[in-house]
């Protein structure tokens, strides 16, 4: 009896580790979310299993509700609210797909995996274990993806136990010999520490601000030059003359983040810019759900919400090189960087804007998520981040 009253407080406990951990914005730590599976076969109920999946989840996105309120200027509780109805898609699938008898469960979990990893209810899949491939199976591409997923079918049966210590064998070694993915030659990216100014100053002296660090990061043979989400601002023709202008008689590119607006709305985008003209290159798939992607205003004859483009432009050209370029939320849901590696792209670009995390890990974690994803299809990879 005490033991039965014991289980689900030891399963709960595990669940909120197993998401505290994982997505801690370490890296190495990524397999630690993989105890959610075996915790999610152990659950007696369909009620804990949804009790497990919410606590996994909710561990894992523990840093929205800050950094929901630090972008509004508002208290916790819109955070909150934004947290607890991204959660709803994933306990509900976790919750309906349980089952009582173990000889389904692979199966099941499976169809959660999938469901996760997809939209529409992978629009909100964070947090999900497949990330850890990375660092258990570097290097091996589509085949580590398929091992982890056979993994994971393995931890919610009988056999978990021996399939929880391969992964550790697997884990073990890359975690001795660890190195951070390559950065392609020639290119660089750009950390700022601009705040919320970044992308709201629309001044020419902002811009030329920019424009001299841009000068002074492209030496020693580097030619492309990445600014982060939003660096920008709104992209006009006066924009594009003004960056065009400061970048004759060189060869360099520059690559940074900027919004496109018309009367229904808006675009997050990358641009390029060169001696020889600038444009857009990459509109963003998948905006930030409920603060940015609205789609219901639409359906209220309303407009201003960002637009998601969920299976458009994969991979853009820049120079000689195919790049998959990740805009922040893309970072930390698992379609848009798969739909990008079927296209075997050279290099990805991974940039955001995180000023509004400060004190969180969430930058951390769309970080770690960049660089197990490079390090699984072992792709050179250039950060560029504002915090």
């Amino acid at each position: 009896m005490r033991h039965d009253r014991l289980q689900p407080v030891l399963l709960f406990t595990a669940a909120i580790a197993a998401g505290a951990i994982g997505w801690s914005g370490y890296v190495l730590l990524l397999p630690v979310a993989l105890v959610f599976p075996v915790v999610w076969s152990r659950a007696r109920g369909r009620s804990m299993a949804a009790l497990v999946s919410a606590g996994y989840f909710l561990a894992a996105s523990r840093g929205l509700p800050q950094g929901v309120a630090a972008f509004y200027s508002s208290n916790l509780w819109p955070g909150l609210l934004l947290r607890l109805c991204a959660s709803v898609s994933f306990v509900a699938v976790h919750t309906v797909l349980w089952t009582k008898r173990p000889d389904r469960r692979p199966v099941r979990y499976l169809l959660a995996a999938a469901l996760m990893a997809v939209p529409p209810m992978g629009i909100t899949g964070w947090a999900h274990p497949l990330t850890a491939a990375g660092v258990l199976f570097p290097g091996w591409g589509w085949q580590g993806l398929m091992a982890i997923t056979a993994g994971l079918m393995g931890l919610v049966t009988r056999m978990w136990p021996a399939v929880a210590i391969a992964f550790t064998g697997f884990w073990l070694w890359p975690a001795a010999n660890w190195t951070d993915p390559t950065l392609p030659e020639g290119w660089q990216g750009v950390d700022l520490q601009m705040g919320s100014s970044l992308g709201r100053d629309t001044s020419i002296q902002r811009h030329r601000d920019l424009i001299a660090t841009v000068r002074d990061r492209a030496s020693g043979g580097i030619r492309s030059v990445v600014l982060p989400e939003s660096a920008l601002g709104f992209w006009t023709p006066t924009i594009e003359r003004l960056w065009v202008n400061a970048l004759q008689g060189t060869d360099m590119a520059v690559i940074g983040g900027a919004a496109t607006i018309d009367a229904t709305g808006y675009d997050n985008v990358l641009v390029t810019l060169s001696a020889n003209g600038g444009g857009v290159l990459y509109r963003e798939r998948m905006p930030v759900p409920g603060s940015m992607w609205q789609p219901w205003r639409s359906w209220l004859g309303k407009s201003d919400g960002a637009r998601a483009h969920f299976f458009a432009n994969p991979t853009v050209a820049i120079g000689d090189h195919q790049v998959a370029p990740l805009i922040c939320y893309e970072q930390l849901v698992v379609w848009p960087i798969l739909q990008s590696m079927l296209h075997d792209p050279d290099l990805i670009l991974a940039l955001g804007n995180g000023w509004w995390t400060k004190a969180t890990s969430i930058v951390a974690i769309q970080r770690a998520s960049a660089i197990a994803w490079a390090k699984l299809f072992a792709k050179p990879l250039v950060l560029s981040f504002n915090t």
